[in-house]
């Protein structure tokens, strides 16, 4: 499995919609950005602000990123 190494931040946990199609979410807000590896085999999409990766139970979390997102797009190109 490869994984790449960021500095996180703040997220936001997707649940899923509720029965109007309104997205279920939880913002977590973080005091300081921590190095962390994510699995690539999880990573859904990248923002210049977030990177979306899949969690447990069929949700979805969008993490705050520290690195350049140029920089990062070259770490998942490789």
């Amino acid at each position: 499995m490869e994984f790449i190494e960021l500095t996180l931040g703040s997220y936001i946990i997707s649940h899923g919609y509720d029965n109007h199609n309104k997205e279920i979410i939880v913002q977590v807000p973080a005091k300081n950005f921590g190095k962390k590896l994510i699995a690539v085999s999880r990573i859904k999409s990248l923002s210049e602000k977030y990177i979306l990766t899949d969690y447990v139970d069929g949700r979805w979390i969008y993490w705050e990123y520290k690195e350049d997102f140029e920089d990062v797009k070259k770490l998942l190109s490789k």
